[in-house]
């Protein structure tokens, strides 16, 4: 089911199949990139309970093996709606025995969303429901057509909101970690132009990274801002060796696992490890402009 969330600013529109933003319109401009099979199917996915892949799509817990596609299951499952108004939603899943097979804890994930003039905020509790540590990460997937409204793609850049040299993480052909990094080297110290054959070897993943970040360009008054103080790092990506008409940026709690290495989950890097009967709370927001 699709639900409008909608101000005297944006137009919002969530579906309950992965609580995923589908749509934001201001005027007559789409931000959110509309899902052509031919480049990427999505929207706006979050990443739930790991981020990216793991090693041959598997993991170890507790001396045994389970199996789990990329990024998690929450983006391909059908959220429960808690409450709904017209600027504010909250959806949430529980733990069932199709999760369990690929992920062995009782769990409620909850995502809400509140609309603010051109700001949407999203707040997300993982709760932890079994007897034992639970380790989980979460991430965001959000995709934004580029051009906005003017220009060619290649005259849109990504800038963070203040100079910095990020790690870039060097990732495999597989799509997994190799634990390799190098500095990356911004325009202007901090802007990443973007151009299509960035992408001809995977995304841009960096940590070291300011907690705000904007798509821009020098030829439109649009723009997006994603800020995500509780996320550790930034995916830049579409698909690669295409000349495909959008860019994620993604903030990411983890990180996909390491080259050739299938994890324990328990000691997996960038997992939280969350108590029984606790939570943990995270929020990022976007601002449409």
């Amino acid at each position: 089911m699709i639900y409008t969330l909608k101000n005297d600013k944006l137009t919002v529109k969530i579906d309950t199949l992965g609580a995923q933003i589908i749509s934001v319109k201001a005027d007559n401009c789409e931000y959110i990139w509309q899902g052509d099979a031919k480049y990427w199917a999505g929207h706006a996915p979050i990443l739930f309970p790991i981020c990216g892949r793991l090693a041959e799509g598997k993991y170890t817990l507790d001396g045994k093996e389970y199996e789990m596609n990329l990024h998690g299951f929450a983006r391909k499952t059908e959220f429960a709606t808690e409450n709904a108004t017209d600027t504010e939603i909250v959806f949430s899943i529980e733990a069932s025995d199709a999760t369990r097979a690929q992920y062995p804890f009782d769990f409620k994930l909850t995502v809400s969303y509140a609309l603010d003039g051109n700001k949407l905020s999203s707040s997300v509790i993982i709760s932890n429901l079994s007897d034992k540590v639970m380790p989980a990460t979460f991430g965001a997937h959000p995709g934004f057509n580029v051009p906005l409204d003017t220009g060619c793609f290649e005259d849109w850049y990504v800038e963070f909101s203040e100079e910095c040299t990020p790690n870039r993480l060097v990732i495999s052909d597989k799509g997994l970690c190799t634990g390799k990094k190098y500095a990356l080297e911004l325009t202007e110290g901090k802007k990443i132009d973007l151009c299509h054959s960035l992408f001809d070897t995977d995304g841009i993943f960096m940590d070291k990274i300011p907690h705000s970040v904007t798509l821009a360009s020098a030829l439109s008054a649009r723009s997006v801002t994603l800020n995500f103080p509780d996320m550790s790092y930034l995916g830049i990506w579409h698909a690669s060796k295409t000349d495909a008409p959008y860019v994620c940026i993604e903030p990411w709690c983890g990180l996909p696992a390491f080259d050739s290495q299938i994890d324990d989950l328990y000691t997996k890097h960038d997992m939280f490890h969350i108590p029984p009967n606790t939570e943990k709370n995270l929020s990022y927001n976007i601002i449409f402009n």
